[in-house]
């Protein structure tokens, strides 16, 4: 196969495959903008709703305020708690399953033990936003139709940088002609927003697509590829006629095995051989979160695994990255804009892709006519 037929194949699977997936790109791209500031906008939203936490003495244990939350929403059909989010001087965000099933959260201040307050995220628009980027508001086909769309993403990020004229003439890929006939202007336009923020959308197309269809294996692919050995999922080790031990006691023995590191995150087990799943965050770890994580059995308080967010394996390093690479957080605020940035490019693109083929199309249109007639003439 030649280079002038490789080009003509990857031509075409470029046009098509945006045209066709272009209006689920531009919805992806937009709400993805709007997503890569979504911690502020939430506490923006949240602290005009509930109002701030004023750190007054230390932090109550968190068993006690699990069982305040419990005692409240005991009349809650359903009413299941799955994991808490805490950091010093803000709420805490418990999260919980309910009869409706949808994402309820409930958030208390830690220093009093209050509960401030609780929402239906998927009610609030910016879940409603996040929803319909990751998801198109579709549940479980939506989630695969929105990893698809990220798959098309790659390859037309993937195919638009081998079309790119620029490796002809280097300067000639980054010029835009405002002068000319807007036919041009526009096809510059397309070629210069799309080498420009291509590897980035690279990126967020790989990662989007690798949560969405994990039927992919991806994760699979990348311990394979690194030879880093998959474990299997720590489990508990249900005890006959004993309870598990108390979340004062776990946490403590979390303390014990990572110290000196606060517990950001926790997942409360939801069945008996769960573990009970932290996260942490050591100092040297930059990551609101931290990536070390601690899974202990509920049952003996037994450290099952650690996850040292310092010392991560080769699959970890990579896997990691996926966030950041994702939303733009890998390199602070300026990337942060810059991706606000790239989530519009997709509706530039869009366009621009949509007045090119126009232009072909009335030209073969025109081409048609004409040769008709010549035909009636004759």
């Amino acid at each position: 196969m030649n280079h002038k037929i490789i080009r003509t194949v990857t031509f075409h699977l470029h046009r098509w495959l945006g045209l066709v997936a272009g209006i689920l790109l531009c919805i992806a791209g937009v709400t993805g903008s709007i997503l890569v500031f979504e911690q502020e906008i939430d506490s923006f939203l949240l602290e005009k709703q509930i109002g701030r936490v004023v750190p007054v003495g230390d932090r109550l244990p968190l068993e006690s305020l699990v069982n305040t939350i419990n005692t409240t929403y005991a009349s809650t059909p359903k009413f299941n708690l799955t994991y808490v989010e805490m950091f010093e001087g803000e709420p805490y965000e418990f999260r919980a399953e309910n009869a409706d099933e949808k994402d309820f959260r409930v958030f208390v201040n830690p220093y009093t033990g209050k509960v401030m307050g609780d929402r239906v995220w998927d009610d609030t628009w910016l879940g409603f936003t996040f929803k319909l980027h990751y998801q198109l508001l579709a549940g479980a086909t939506g989630t695969f139709i929105m990893g698809v769309v990220a798959l098309v993403t790659l390859i037309l990020s993937l195919t638009g940088i081998v079309l790119w004229p620029g490796w002809r003439k280097l300067i000639s890929g980054f010029k835009i002609k405002w002068a000319s006939h807007i036919k041009r202007v526009n096809f510059d336009l397309h070629k210069v927003a799309g080498i420009i923020t291509a590897v980035f959308l690279a990126f967020i197309g790989f990662t989007g697509f690798a949560w969405n269809v994990p039927e992919a294996k991806v994760e699979a692919a990348i311990y394979a590829a690194t030879f880093t050995p998959k474990l299997p999922d720590p489990v508990s080790q249900p005890i006959p006629g004993k309870q598990p031990l108390s979340l004062t006691e776990l946490l403590q023995r979390a303390d014990v095995a990572v110290p000196n590191a606060p517990t950001t995150g926790l997942f409360f087990p939801t069945k008996s051989e769960a573990p009970l799943w932290l996260s942490k965050k050591q100092p040297q770890e930059t990551s609101k979160w931290g990536s070390t994580q601690i899974y202990l059995d509920q049952f003996s308080g037994k450290v099952l695994r650690i996850q040292d967010g310092l010392k991560p394996t080769r699959a970890e390093v990579v896997l990691n990255s996926f966030s950041p690479l994702h939303y733009g957080t890998f390199g602070g605020l300026p990337t942060r804009i810059l991706y606000v940035l790239v989530g519009l490019t997709p509706l530039i693109l869009f366009t621009t892709g949509f007045v090119m083929w126009w232009y072909r199309k009335r030209k073969d249109i025109r081409l048609v006519e004409v040769s008709e007639e010549t035909i009636a003439n004759r």
